[in-house]
């Protein structure tokens, strides 16, 4: 059987299939699994990959040791479908971090499967520890990198401006709201398409024209540069490695609320 064939709610229940053999394999219990690339972003090609991540938790005796065990569970990609997990305590350790790919899993569109208290004990617990001046950081890097990589030349990839204007939207989402950005590029995008938006019509035609052939499956090769992208993300840019000191550094919440979700989340397991 050929899987990237496999029509989204097919995929979706060959995904949720394996997540129990995963649980077999490896004597955990998951607690959350979800879509984090391409398929997540809304703007996955026909072939694009299967990225499921997902969090699980051992036994809670398991956690009572003096050598540190894997925290990570990772699987060779096969026929698209790419599997990889955290453990929980190495989940809540990037909480504490604020990690914003904890936070975009979090708020992922694609959920093959959540334990309802494990999601709200983090949903709690991320609304404390969500820090936009780490994000800003985070997605700032993630821009500038793609940018001057890929985006510099007269021809260009021209689908690597999605992986430019997403991070660079997200770092406008933090701006504009202080809180982790929705991974849909579409909602990011009414940032500029809404109608309180100080950036031009023709922009966002641009933007769009770009997201309906790469998600229709055309081939973006190596084209001219676009230059109102450009000057759009050059502008931002510029924008936030200024504005990023501005912002006011959050304090830290006390551990002691880590450790009591936790804790909590292991009893709940050992009881339900």
């Amino acid at each position: 059987m050929v899987y990237h064939n496999l029509m989204n709610n097919e995929a979706a229940e060959f995904i949720r299939a394996r997540l129990p053999e995963i649980e077999a394999e490896h004597d955990v219990k998951i607690l959350y699994a979800v879509e984090s690339g391409s398929r997540a972003w809304g703007f996955e090609s026909r072939d694009s990959d299967y990225d499921i991540r997902f969090i699980y938790a051992h036994e809670k005796n398991w956690y009572l040791n003096i050598l540190p065990k894997s925290d990570v569970i990772e699987y060779p990609i096969v026929d698209e479908f790419d599997y990889s997990g955290w453990d929980l305590r190495k989940t809540l350790f990037l909480m504490n971090k604020s990690n914003p790919v904890l936070f975009e899993w979090l708020r992922s569109p694609v959920v093959y499967y959540r334990d309802d208290f494990f999601y709200d004990t983090m949903t709690r617990l991320s609304r404390e520890y969500f820090s936009p001046v780490s994000s800003i950081y985070h997605y700032l890097h993630m821009a500038g990198g793609n940018y001057r990589h890929y985006l510099l030349d007269d021809n260009v990839k021209i689908k690597k401006y999605f992986y430019v204007l997403r991070p660079v939207l997200a770092c406008m989402w933090i701006e504009n709201f202080m809180e982790p950005p929705p991974m849909e590029f579409e909602k990011l995008m009414t940032q500029i398409t809404g109608a309180s938006s100080r950036y031009s019509a023709e922009l966002s035609v641009k933007i769009n024209e770009l997201l309906a052939k790469k998600k229709s499956g055309i081939e973006l090769g190596l084209e001219p540069r676009i230059g109102i992208i450009n000057s759009f993300i050059e502008d931002r840019l510029r924008h936030f490695e200024t504005s990023v000191n501005s912002f006011d550094p959050k304090k830290k919440p006390d551990q002691k609320l880590l450790e009591e979700g936790f804790t909590g989340i292991l009893d709940y397991i050992e009881t339900s």
